[in-house]
């Protein structure tokens, strides 16, 4: 791999990333949360990551692992692996407290103190900054995952790295509303939703100083699967309930299903 490759897929990680503050500028400048988009936008986000993962991603890592470990044993591998990326995303999530966890679906409304007392705004400003810290613990994996896939194949790259981006904008909103109601400060709360997004692009910068003297095909294979469990196990925790959450039930489905047409679609021209 060249220094181009390297930088173009952290571009793509960085920007994934950096989308919370797309969803911090949402909440500081809204003053109601657009539930039925927002719905469909991470039902849209959820059906691109399902599909990529299950047609193109795991089977791109069986590929790999069976031309140099043999049909079965390569089968089986990518199989672990899998699971095993679903396991690591299920601890982590598992190891944040569901109180400042920025998975659990908020509107702006339910995130609005009823009034300003001091004991109300340090609740609120423990709750974002936990938030903060929570969203920079998941978004670890995820910069790994993006970088990962860009590396291996930058048309593939864009597709995850837009999905996370939508992903990443409600994680934005869970940050910088409970700051600004704590503090009165929207550049505060911008910045601490800003900050927390820089935990993808250091993700995959970790991710790539670390796995790089050991990049092999049955390296690639193994991540690539890990990658594709990681991702299924988001959309499903993650992006469909808070989907539900936001919204009707058809509207979050509909995006799933124009997701995946529409990643079906740009996989077939591509082809």
């Amino acid at each position: 791999m060249n220094s181009q490759d390297v930088l173009f897929a952290f571009g793509l990680t960085l920007f994934a990333g950096l989308s919370t503050g797309v969803g911090s500028l949402i909440a500081l400048f809204s003053r109601k949360t657009n539930n039925r988009f927002l719905a469909g936008a991470l039902g849209f986000s959820a059906g691109v990551m399902i599909y990529v993962s299950f047609i193109e991603i795991f089977a791109k890592s069986r590929s790999i692992l069976s031309e140099e470990l043999g049909n079965r044993e390569g089968y089986i591998y990518a199989t672990l692996a899998f699971f095993g990326g679903i396991a690591l995303i299920a601890i982590i999530d598992k190891l944040v407290p569901s109180f400042e966890n920025p998975h659990e679906p908020k509107s702006l409304e339910e995130l609005t103190p009823e009034s300003a007392e001091e004991a109300k705004r340090r609740k609120l400003l423990r709750m974002g900054l936990f938030s903060a810290l929570a969203i920079g613990i998941h978004n670890f994996p995820e910069g790994m995952a993006t970088f990962i896939a860009a590396l291996n194949d930058p048309a593939l790259g864009i597709s995850i790295a837009v999905a996370i981006a939508i992903h990443n904008i409600p994680e934005g909103i869970a940050v910088s509303v409970p700051i600004y109601f704590a503090t009165g400060s929207r550049k505060k709360a911008f910045f601490y939703s800003f900050l927390s997004g820089l935990a993808e692009p250091v993700g995959a910068a970790v991710g790539y100083l670390i796995l790089a003297p050991y990049i092999s095909p049955v390296v690639f294979g193994l991540l690539f699967a890990a990658v594709a469990g990681i991702m299924v196990f988001i959309s499903l925790d993650q992006l469909m309930p808070t989907a539900e959450k936001y919204g009707e039930h058809h509207i979050a489905v509909y995006g799933l299903v124009a997701g995946m047409a529409l990643m079906a679609v740009s996989l077939l021209l591509f082809a």
